[in-house]
Order: C-alpha cells, then sequence, then structure tokens
C-alpha cells in the first residue's frame, strides 16, 4: 500500500538545515499492532508522530520528511540538548512493547533499520555515538527500545557504541558504595540525564535500568553492580 509523506499533521511547519540533525532516536510502537501504531502516529488528536516506521516485514514507511521536525522524542535530555526533537530523526519499530507482550525485533525488521540508519549517518554526517533509544534520552518514562533491541549488532556497523573491548582496559577496582558517585560521573559523562551525581534519589534506579537495558541485557536490574559499573567505566573514559 502506499503511503504519502508527511501525511502526520504532527510536525513543525517550518524546515530545518541539514546541520540541525545530529541524532538518530529508535523508538518502539508499544501498541498492540500496526495499523493500530500508524493510526496514533498519523492522527491529530495524539500529538505524535515520526519519521520513518518499519513493520515487521522490514517495509520502511517515510511518515514525515527529514528536514521537519516530528515530535516523537517529547521530554528529554541528552548531554548539553534539552528536548531532542529539534536535533533528531525518530525511527518507529512495530513492537508490542513491554505493555502488550515484548517482541523480539524481526530479522528483517533490524535489516531494513541498519540500512536505514547507514543512510541517515552518511546524509546527515551523524556520529556513531549519536544513535540513541528513546529510553537513553527519557529513561524516567520510556523503556523503548527496551533490552531486546541488538545494539550490538548495531554498533558493528557504527551505528551506536559497544564495550566489547573492555577487557584491553582494565578497570582495577571492585564496585561498592565509595564508587558510587564515580558510576554517576561516568554515566553523566557519557550523556545520560535525570539524575544528581552527588545526591540519591529514587528515580535513579530508572536511569541504570535504561543503562542495563542497551549495554548489559541480560541483567537489568536498576542496581548497580560490577558489571554495570565496568561498563560505565570503559564507556566514559
Amino acid at each position: 500500500m502506499k503511503r504519502s509523506i508527511n501525511q502526520s499533521p504532527n510536525y513543525s511547519k517550518k524546515t530545518r538545515s541539514k546541520n540541525k540533525v545530529k541524532y538518530i532516536i529508535i523508538h518502539y510502537t508499544g501498541m498492540q499492532s500496526e495499523i493500530e501504531s500508524f493510526k496514533r502516529l498519523t492522527e491529530l488528536e495524539s500529538g505524535v508522530s515520526c519519521h520513518y516506521l518499519i513493520n515487521r516485514k522490514g517495509v520502511t514507511t517515510k511518515i514525515i520528511e527529514a528536514n521537519r521536525v516530528a515530535w516523537h522524542a517529547g521530554k528529554s535530555k541528552w548531554k548539553n540538548i534539552k528536548n531532542l526533537n529539534e536535533n533528531s530523526i525518530g525511527i518507529e519499530l512495530v513492537n508490542k512493547g513491554h505493555d502488550y507482550g515484548y517482541q523480539n525485533f524481526s530479522h528483517k525488521q533490524i535489516k531494513s533499520l541498519i540500512i536505514l540508519c547507514r543512510n541517515l549517518k552518511k546524509k546527515f554526517k551523524i556520529r556513531k555515538e549519536n544513535f540513541l533509544g528513546h529510553s537513553d534520552i527519557a529513561p524516567l518514562r520510556k523503556m523503548d527500545p527496551g533490552e531486546k533491541f541488538p545494539w550490538k549488532k548495531l554498533s558493528k556497523y557504527s551505528l551506536g557504541i559497544w564495550h566489547s573491548k573492555m577487557k584491553k582496559k582494565y578497570l582495577g577496582m571492585l564496585y561498592n558504595k565509595k564508587y558510587e558517585k564515580v558510576f554517576f560521573k561516568n554515566l553523566h559523562k557519557i550523556g545520560y540525564r535525570y539524575f544528581n551525581i552527588t545526591k540519591r534519589r529514587s528515580s535513579d534506579k530508572l536511569v541504570i535500568r535504561a543503562f542495563q537495558q542497551r549495554y548489559l541485557p541480560k541483567r537489568v536490574s536498576g542496581k548497580i553492580d560490577q558489571k554495570t559499573f565496568e561498563i560505565c567505566h570503559f564507556l566514559a573514559n
């Protein structure tokens, strides 16, 4: 089925220059069907949209042109940037998400995503560390794309960073409470926000969880353990 471009009314009408685009933000739709997801991304009442939608068969639909600001990131922070819509391209992957029966992303879906991201990276000269998940930039309210998303695979195409060379750089310290501040300093250095480096809050576990979903997907606890500490230290230094 052919669909027209800029078919969602939920975008900023003013165009942006190429050099404004610095980030790619990956989401899952978190709805029960592709039809439902497409409807939400294109109806005025929802107030949300994205630039691209990739279904489970790997079909990529352009919803909004990349030179327009889509409304996909919402309230968000990464490094010194707030509300990343202005500086990013949003890609939605059809997946029921954690609320409706979280699925593995299909092979065809990820293959199409890699092709799309490589093209966007080249076109907009996007740095590999600027491929992010929605939970990276909004960890207190979002979990997507979640622990089943293959960040390690994407990193092999320089679409995101990973920690595969960590063994070459020995950390040299065992994690305990006295190194808690070191962990959060490193987390801040990587780009995560929504926490205080020196003062702990109950919401910190959501930030730790977001980090683990991406870099330690088999051990998502929201608690700092030795492996989480080492990975964070490696990525920040």
